[in-house]
């Protein structure tokens, strides 16, 4: 069977599968402490996706307590340093560029022949889509291997965060090509925020075995209780957590329990992206993706 059978035949299967009955057997799966699961979840993560672990905090993969801590590993210090300008753009997530540009009005591209629209990505419930028309957008999509804590891209106040419920389509490269609106219709986490050159938003967005997304503010987020294709609705997410409302450039943002996509927000005129920011580009956290106050328009 080819690779363009086999992409189209995973992609109607999740047409059908329980998309969010697997993220939840998945998000108590891989938080078991029980020694022959968890060693068994990660040795076999180990062997088929081989990530270095020369740059993490605890690089003994089967000295972790859950395939959830693993997963979610902490880098040790200064494995992603900062750019030393202040006003460079610091990239959240290590992944991959799937797309970015200019937002054409309100419309973002997903992949060729693919468009969806602020109102769709952030809810028509709100009105923040405003906010970014004819701005610029960068989606970033994290490989099962790549490390799942997202960071903050500059400093900012949080300024407000709201669940949508949705469907829980893979997120890779084939299926974003196939699915229409893939990314307004997953299920995703909105984070709204007031930076010093003005607002922009970070949007999480869930995917097939995704066992939990989780902000700083507000711990884990989904599973939503009672999530499904049936929820329907904006949950308007107050802070709980002991993290301050302001945080710095590179600062813990949240995480993703198993492998997802984040898109970075922005106004027009507030940034331009560097050139290379194209699509198939490898990125890491800290790396430049663009200055600020650079006079886009």
């Amino acid at each position: 069977m080819s690779s363009a059978l086999l992409s189209r035949v995973f992609i109607a299967l999740q047409y059908v599968l329980p998309q969010h009955a697997l993220s939840r057997l998945a998000y108590h799966l891989t938080r078991s402490r029980m020694a022959w699961l968890k060693n068994a979840l990660i040795s076999w993560f180990m062997r088929g996706y081989r990530p270095d672990m020369s740059d993490y905090l605890l690089a003994e993969p089967l000295a972790y307590p859950s395939f959830n801590a693993f997963f979610t590993r902490a880098l040790r210090p200064g494995a992603r340093p900062l750019p030393p300008d202040s006003y460079t753009i610091a990239c959240p997530v290590d992944g991959v560029v799937s797309m970015a540009g200019p937002i054409e009005q309100d419309r973002l591209l997903q992949a060729k022949g693919q468009h969806y629209t602020l109102a769709e990505l952030l809810a028509e419930s709100t009105d923040s889509g405003a906010l970014f028309e004819a701005g610029w957008f960068a989606t970033l999509y994290l490989a099962p291997f790549n490390y799942h804590r997202i960071h903050m891209p500059m400093e900012g106040v949080l300024r407000g965060a709201w669940h949508v419920p949705g469907s829980l389509f893979s997120v890779n490269t084939a299926t974003a090509a196939r699915v229409p609106r893939l990314f307004a219709r997953n299920e995703r986490v909105v984070c709204l925020f007031d930076g010093p050159y003005g607002p922009f938003a970070m949007v999480l967005v869930g995917a097939l075995f995704v066992g939990s997304m989780s902000t700083v503010w507000h711990g884990d987020i989904t599973p939503w209780r009672g999530a499904g294709p049936a929820v329907r609705g904006v949950h308007w997410l107050e802070p709980t957590g002991a993290a301050e409302l302001w945080q710095p450039r590179g600062a813990e943002l949240g995480r993703f329990s198993m492998g997802s996509t984040v898109l970075l927000l922005l106004p027009p005129g507030m940034a331009r992206w560097d050139p290379g920011l194209a699509p198939g580009a490898a990125v890491a956290v800290g790396q430049g993706l663009g200055s600020l106050g650079a006079g886009a328009s």
